[in-house]
């Protein structure tokens, strides 16, 4: 077909999605095209102020149209769903401005629709956990630094490793603030795990471990925001 699969290849982006997306591709037989940004490049994006996403989105898609213009393609589409218009979404506004489309969005789809339709077609991304950008675990106003990325991402990959899944390490400093599915939050509380779990955090450079009890939730760092929208 005339499809072409373009990742964004980032500091911000765990190096496991971006292998997971070529595997994708690579089944579906669609050419896979990754492109080279590097949002820490922004003074906007490593000051991390509320609309951080917009300028970060608009640097990383004017890479991706400048690639599908180079490749002949003419449109441009993204995987925004009807679920994402629910949240502080500065991202949106950069795809906008830049004519990219978001066909899920458009057509009303939720995230669970989008897994149903892909469970029906056999798609291996049917059940895979809720993906954002390392960024996103920082909050507003606290710089982001490349060892600090690096160093979410390998928190992250550890309590994964310990069985966790469609969790966020949320970096306040010293503070490593562990948000896990609700239903993992006993298992999370068991001595042996919470002790694993501290082990494997500290050992990465974080002083304190702490585990949120509302659990995971999109978007958390923007409960803190007063916004009038």
């Amino acid at each position: 077909g005339k499809a072409v699969a373009i990742t964004a290849k980032a500091e911000i982006y765990p190096e496991a999605e971006i292998e997971f997306a070529e595997a994708v591709a690579h089944d579906l037989g669609v050419r896979h095209v990754l492109v080279e940004v590097d949002p820490l490049a922004l003074k906007e994006f490593v000051e991390n102020p509320p609309d951080r996403c917009y300028y970060c989105k608009r640097a990383v898609f004017a890479e991706i149209r400048k690639q599908a213009d180079a490749l002949g393609v003419e449109h441009v589409a993204d995987g925004t769903n009807a679920d994402d218009a629910s949240d502080w979404r500065p991202g949106s506004r950069a795809i906008e401005e830049l004519g990219v489309r978001s066909p899920l969005k458009e057509a009303g789809l939720t995230k669970a629709d989008i897994r149903e339709l892909s469970r029906r077609a056999g798609l291996p991304t049917a059940d895979l956990p809720s993906g954002a950008c390392l960024a996103s675990r920082f909050p507003y106003g606290s710089s982001i630094s490349s060892e600090q990325l690096t160093l979410v991402g390998k928190a992250e990959a550890a309590l994964e490793g310990l069985g966790f899944a469609g969790l966020r390490v949320r970096h306040h400093g010293a503070i490593a603030r562990v948000e896990l599915a609700p239903e993992d939050i006993p298992r999370a509380a068991e001595p042996e795990t919470r002790k694993q779990i501290a082990e494997a955090v500290k050992a990465l450079g974080f002083k304190y471990v702490a585990l949120d009890l509302e659990g995971y939730r999109t978007g958390s760092l923007n409960e803190v925001l007063d916004r009038k929208d």
